[in-house]
């Protein structure tokens, strides 16, 4: 084919012999993507000081409320001191709550304060709808494809993670 496919473009055969220029050019395009992800949370974030790392904790807070600080930091792969720096400002502004644990006192659970959930819905909104457009153009097929090759980037303890987070979830 013209393109550089073989024929058997719809086995998945194919992908194994992708040029360097394709490989280029989905690094681009996810590069790309992601700013358009990352621009309308970031735009909210701006007006109040914060940056993706306390999008990101907010984010995660929100989807397993009572994580405890190890287990975000688990998610996040920062260190505790970035942590703590976001966390200190979330729990300071309101929209965070830290909570000592019952069985473990050394332990610091975390849940989103309703103002914290308000803006978890407000970031979350502005990416759903762009994520559904895309879905939406992109069609099926393509949704589960994107999906198995993000999984596939995954590194294991990350995949671990993600598969932890999804089964939290049902």
């Amino acid at each position: 084919m013209a393109d550089g496919r073989s024929p058997t473009h719809g086995s998945g055969e194919s992908l194994l012999f992708l040029t360097d220029e394709q490989l280029r050019q989905g690094i681009e395009a996810m590069f790309f993507a992601y700013r358009g992800f990352t621009a309308d949370p970031d735009r909210i974030l701006a007006d109040m000081a914060y940056g993706r790392a306390h999008h990101r904790a907010i984010h995660f807070i929100n989807r397993a409320p009572g994580t405890t600080v190890n287990n975000l930091l688990n998610i996040l792969g920062v260190t505790k001191q970035s942590l703590n720096r976001v966390l200190r400002t979330l729990i300071s502004d309101g929209l965070v709550q830290s909570r000592v644990g019952h069985n473990d006192k050394r332990e610091r659970h975390l849940f989103l304060t309703d103002a914290g959930r308000a803006l978890e819905t407000q970031l979350s909104d502005a990416q759903r709808a762009r994520m559904r457009a895309a879905y939406r153009a992109a069609g099926p097929d393509a949704v589960a494809g994107f999906r198995r090759v993000l999984e596939a980037m995954m590194d294991p303890e990350m995949q671990a993670s993600y598969t932890r987070l999804k089964e939290s979830a049902t």
